[in-house]
């Protein structure tokens, strides 16, 4: 028997349909994991299995992030890689990450996605690149899957290490005949094509700084014979740009385009000091770029220029990265700090509240080549978010409330729906104990640390 809900009485609906509709008064009603209804709440159904009275909330469709690192949760803050730009960072963590456990992947799992689902994200997508002890990409899809977050797993790979001319220490690299059948295994095992999919995997090697020519070209042969996307990072630094010019004699979206990593089916992160000819070749071939704002001003990478991106046709998404160069994984945070950056580097007029809302709703869904996720409208995917307008942070702001959602302090979520399901009721998750969670967390991130010294 079908399942569903209703959600009536918002003090707004944000759509971001075709014509990027906000209903006062408006609702949505769900069957099973499907929206069947948007509109006012008058001319909706107005009775549903479960019925959830949104007054005073603002109801948008769930946050899409574009990347992340979840197991960098454990390694906050950590006083070596406080101050250093992308490399010196880099060299400082490998050998905590050295350490890494299977379970400590699986509860830093839960730990950023709880938090990530608190701020308004409802897919996230993951670039778990390092396997130390055991540790598999599907300890990642365990935590998923108990949470009830939409994910997008990325099998991510390190093959060239030190000894090799690479940054990462060989211990924390594999062997790329490993990487390729581990790879083909997770998408054998859990890939899921169809629409409305929980579970998707990606083919993602970390860097051009950390696998090899070989991998890259291969990758990206195997992720289309099985129809998956492809994510690496590019780009993030000017030691990136030199990094590439120096072993490739190419720039990054060059070298990108020698192996094949364009088109509409990859996105690369940060792309900070992407020049102007790989703006026009990634929008030419529709290449994405999850934008990861407040990591690039944590590691002094630069502005990346959004705002001329997106008019040349690219398409752009939020991403929080990982909680080492973040320490924070706040999607609607992260939204804010996408607008003001782009202010900081392009004028006020560079970036507005709604534009940058809609590059973590339907940017973030196209960057992840998905079209059942990032607007409220008949057949989506039931996937979104309440806000409740009743806090000390909105005060003030009520005239609009769309607007204050990204112009005021980021707020946490009253409700969150995941595919027709309420994961987040009053503020509170449904599906784990977080309390538990939190305190094994903190236990696994002091011992990670420790071990260190």
């Amino acid at each position: 028997m079908s399942k569903t809900l209703l959600i009536k009485n918002a003090r707004v609906v944000v759509t971001m349909d075709e014509t990027r509709r906000e209903i006062n008064g408006g609702a949505v009603f769900i069957r099973d994991n499907v929206i069947e209804q948007v509109g006012s709440s008058a001319d909706l159904p107005q009775t549903a299995d479960e019925v959830i009275d949104a007054g005073n909330h603002v109801v948008i469709p769930g946050l899409v992030n574009t990347h992340h690192h979840m197991y960098q949760s454990l390694t906050r803050v950590i006083p070596a890689a406080q101050n250093g730009e992308l490399f010196n960072w880099l060299t400082n963590l490998y050998p905590i990450w050295a350490n890494l456990t299977p379970e400590m992947i699986q509860v830093s799992t839960l730990t950023a996605m709880a938090e990530l689902i608190m701020s308004g994200c409802t897919t996230s997508s993951d670039h778990l690149y390092i396997y130390p002890n055991g540790c598999k990409l599907d300890d990642s899809i365990e935590a998923a899957q108990q949470i009830g977050m939409r994910f997008h797993a990325a099998r991510g790979s390190m093959s060239v290490g030190q000894s090799k001319g690479g940054l990462p220490p060989d211990r924390v690299v594999e062997d790329e005949k490993s990487i390729l059948q581990d790879t083909q295994r997770l998408i054998e095992t859990y890939h899921d094509s169809s629409r409305h999919a929980m579970q998707r995997i990606v083919v993602a090697p970390c860097s051009p700084f950390s696998v090899s020519r070989d991998l890259m070209r291969e990758s990206a042969v195997m992720a289309r014979h099985h129809g998956v996307s492809l994510h690496t990072h590019l780009a993030e630094n000017v030691n990136d740009i030199a990094y590439s010019r120096e072993k490739f004699n190419m720039t990054p979206a060059e070298y990108a385009q020698d192996c094949g990593w364009v088109g509409h089916d990859v996105w690369h992160a940060h792309c900070v000091q992407l020049d102007d000819e790989g703006i026009y070749m990634f929008a030419r071939t529709g290449t994405g770029i999850a934008h990861c704002p407040c990591s690039n001003m944590r590691l002094a990478s630069g502005i990346a220029p959004i705002r001329k991106m997106v008019d040349a046709g690219v398409p752009v998404g939020i991403g929080v990265d990982g909680s080492a160069s973040n320490d924070g994984a706040h999607m609607l945070g992260e939204v804010r700090q996408a607008m003001l950056l782009q202010r900081v580097g392009f004028g006020p007029d560079a970036m507005t509240a709604r534009q940058a809302l809609e590059l973590a709703t339907l940017g973030g869904a196209k960057v992840l080549n998905r079209d059942d996720i990032g607007a409220l409208k008949p057949g989506m995917s039931a996937d979104l978010v309440l806000f409740d307008l009743n806090k000390v942070g909105f005060a003030g702001g009520w005239h609009d409330p769309v607007a204050a959602l990204v112009f005021c302090t980021p707020a946490d979520v009253a409700y969150s729906i995941i595919n027709g399901r309420v994961v987040v009721r009053n503020g509170q998750f449904t599906t784990v104990d977080l309390g538990n969670v939190l305190e094994r967390h903190n236990k696994l991130a002091l011992s990670l640390a420790e071990a260190a010294r």
